[in-house]
């Protein structure tokens, strides 16, 4: 059975202050652990218009002790930006909140620009090189493993300790990732909204085919994180979509900015290349009504023997995105957890 769940961006919309997406982010997450989803994730980027969320740890923290039921992590933590060390210490503290519930996404991308790298981290051109090691000595604090012998933090603990470890993923957008995932032995998640499926088939493949078992995770298991949104009709959801279109086609000419309300975007006049380039991105991008959305999302997780499937929902408006959530909820025959709203 294919599992649902949610990665949550924080988008800044047109006429709102930022904190609003902060807010939304903390609302939306108890409505979707109501509604009976399995996962909430929140995204890291800096120095972005459009997407807000610059602290997830932080964020999840808030949704962890507003939550009770349902996981709660990071898509992801971008870890070259930090110390191993520090990170192992913040996600042991987010488990002693919520024992048990806490994912760990971890991503080697920027989450930004070269310039916003710099200033997040001095050593950002040598950092990407030291994911693999960075990945070795985070998951052997969190659990608990040795080190190597000559590791200079060999005796290093993070803490607090408890009964329960968080989750590791790793998350990618190319082979990378994939390679990196199976080479120690933990689930693996592919940005597919991200790419517009490119290159989903041959990192799966390589993650399965090269995965090597572990304790935290004996058998490879596969994720993907889509873009969805339904709606009571296909007019409707089309309409709503129309925002994170229009945004799409701004942010290919290096311009960021908040969301528009579908009210302006939807009367934006296309040539023809942003025609062309429209039609594909709703080749990818799964608009419409929920049964329409839950089937594509069935047949796509079927096709390339998807374990989990996460969903990144843009509107401007919250209402809509929540009932979206529902609608897809209910058409998979989700079942609701009696808590949250």
């Amino acid at each position: 059975m294919l599992r649902l769940s949610v990665l949550e961006q924080s988008i800044a919309t047109v006429g709102r202050p930022n904190k609003a997406a902060i807010s939304n982010a903390l609302e939306l997450a108890k409505h979707c652990e109501f509604l009976g989803y399995d996962r909430f994730w929140v995204s890291e980027h800096h120095n972005h218009a459009t997407i807000v969320g610059t602290a997830p740890e932080i964020l999840i923290a808030a949704i962890a002790t507003s939550t009770q039921k349902i996981r709660v992590g990071s898509a992801g933590i971008m870890l070259p930006h930090y110390s191993a060390f520090k990170v192992a210490e913040q996600f042991r503290v987010l488990d002693a909140l919520a024992p048990g519930r806490i994912d760990l996404g971890l991503g080697r991308a920027p989450g930004s620009d070269g310039r916003t790298a710099f200033a997040l981290n001095p050593l950002a051109n040598e950092r990407p090189a030291q994911f693999p090691a960075d990945v070795r000595d985070l998951r052997a604090w969190l659990t608990g493993a040795s080190l190597p012998e000559n590791h200079p933090f060999a005796r290093l603990q993070a803490f607090p300790r408890g009964d329960t470890v968080p989750e590791i993923w790793i998350l990618g957008s190319s082979n990378y990732g994939a390679q990196i995932a199976a080479h120690f032995g933990l689930p693996y998640c592919f940005a597919w909204f991200f790419t517009d499926g490119q290159g989903a088939p041959q990192a799966l493949d390589i993650y399965r085919e090269t995965f090597q078992p572990s304790v935290l995770c004996p058998e490879p298991h596969a994720g993907l994180c889509v873009w969805a949104l339904a709606a009571p009709t296909d007019e409707e959801a089309h309409f709503h979509y129309s925002s994170r279109a229009k945004w799409r086609l701004f942010r290919d000419r290096g311009v960021f900015l908040p969301i528009e309300a579908p009210e302006v975007a939807s009367r934006h006049e296309y040539d023809e290349v942003e025609l062309e380039r429209l039609e594909r991105d709703r080749t990818t991008a799964f608009v419409g009504t929920a049964s329409k959305v839950t089937d594509q999302i069935a047949q796509l997780g079927k096709q390339l023997e998807i374990d989990e499937m996460a969903l990144v929902t843009w509107v401007y408006d919250e209402d809509v995105r929540k009932k979206s959530f529902a609608l897809i909820a209910d058409s998979f025959n989700l079942e609701a957890k009696g808590v949250g709203g």
